[in-house]
């Protein structure tokens, strides 16, 4: 009985691995990426591509451990939430007063430490928002003449 329970878990994780998540992948810049609405200064560009894009965006650099199910469908999760949460590749699109606010929520999340969430922390710990890069963000959102925290 125990075998058999075994076997049939076994073929279950199988299977598991045949279904892949469809991957959140562009091979350009969308033209509605925040880098064609606004001029970002190349620090706060790469920072945001560098540490938010792959949640925040169409352009997600995927780990070899993504092809483990259900490592994998629990990733393309954690996207969907994170691009409906915030968009880059679709910032053009937002009305001026909601890109306004998104801008003023990525302050605040980076700064009270809820971005870049703890489990992608884990295995990315070069995702962290350093103090200088949140400073920079900081300085371009109020640039915009958008209120931010200091």
């Amino acid at each position: 009985m125990a075998k058999k329970i075994l076997i049939g878990l076994l073929v279950i994780i199988l299977l598991m691995q045949i279904m892949q998540p469809t991957k959140n992948q562009s091979d350009t810049i969308s033209e509605n990426d925040i880098s064609k609405t606004y001029a970002l200064p190349a620090g706060v560009q790469e920072t945001l591509v560098n540490k938010c894009y792959d949640c925040h965006s169409n352009n997600t650099k995927y780990p070899w451990y993504v092809y483990v199910q259900p490592i994998g469908w629990w990733m393309a999760s954690h996207i969907k939430e994170g691009k409906d949460e915030l968009d880059f590749s679709e910032f053009k699109t937002y009305s001026t007063k909601k890109a306004n606010h998104k801008l003023e929520e990525v302050s605040e999340q980076i700064a009270e430490g809820h971005m870049p969430i703890k489990s992608y922390l884990w295995l990315h710990p070069d995702a962290k928002v350093t103090a200088d890069e949140l400073h920079a963000i900081n300085d371009w959102i109020a640039s915009l003449g958008i209120k931010v925290r200091d």
